[in-house]
């Protein structure tokens, strides 16, 4: 297992276009009032840059794992929910909602079924009923089921990044713990989403929506490198 310095410098300065371009569409800000083809660039920018970081290291490292694929794959989709929602009041939003559906069925089969982990299953599901109990006074005509349907994939795809993480034995990496901390951020900004959407507004949402859905993204393509990290490790034992 690389200690964290070591996971730092070597992915750090890969991250950079990243880092660049999510601070572009900070400081630019563009408003969601005027939709573009140039404001949807600027929002894409960063996911296009974490496919850029996944295929630096290596199409024969792609091709090797089919969990860096996926994730790889899942990240595409995302560029494409991104596009759609800039569209949303022009009726687009549930082509966002189904592109992100297909990223966290992705992202899931990326993370994998072992271990099971039953404790973490049962608290995500009780956490998803609960925010769905929540939105559901709010939800009318095909929202009604399909946010049930999102809030399934998504707790779902939560559950199996948490279930990969095991703090308390020596098989948990920094790459596992990227892929928990990305899942719960992806909810914590899908979440702001629907409250927002439907609920009633929340302070400063796009700020809280944006920083923390980029901040999952990046963790769970770091994720995909750590089939990377065990094999590194194996040679050096």
């Amino acid at each position: 297992m690389f200690s964290l310095l070591s996971y730092v410098k070597s992915e750090g300065p890969k991250l950079v276009p990243f880092f660049k371009a999510t601070c572009v569409y900070f400081v630019l800000w563009l408003p969601t009032s005027s939709p573009s083809w140039f404001s949807a660039l600027i929002k894409c920018l960063p996911i296009f840059c974490l496919w850029v970081f996944l295929l630096a290291h290596g199409f024969s490292f792609l091709g090797a794992h089919s969990s860096a694929r996926k994730i790889l794959a899942g990240l595409i989709f995302s560029a494409l929910g991104d596009a759609f929602l800039i569209w949303q009041e022009q009726g687009y939003f549930v082509h966002g909602l189904l592109m992100f559906a297909i990223t966290h069925i992705l992202y899931s089969s990326a993370f994998g079924m072992k271990p099971i982990n039953v404790r973490a299953g049962l608290v995500i599901t009780a956490v998803s009923a609960l925010c769905y109990l929540l939105l559901y006074p709010y939800l009318s005509g095909p929202f009604t089921y399909l946010v049930a349907v999102y809030i399934a994939l998504i707790g779902f795809m939560g559950w199996r990044a948490i279930a990969g993480l095991q703090l308390t034995n020596d098989l948990w990496t920094w790459t596992k713990l990227s892929a928990c901390l990305g899942a719960m951020l992806f909810m914590v900004s899908d979440l702001t989403i629907a409250v927002n959407k439907f609920c009633f507004p929340v302070p400063h949402s796009r700020a809280i929506i944006m920083a923390t859905y980029y901040a999952a993204q990046m963790l769970i393509a770091l994720s995909a490198v750590e089939c990377q990290d065990a094999e590194v490790s194996r040679k050096r034992t």
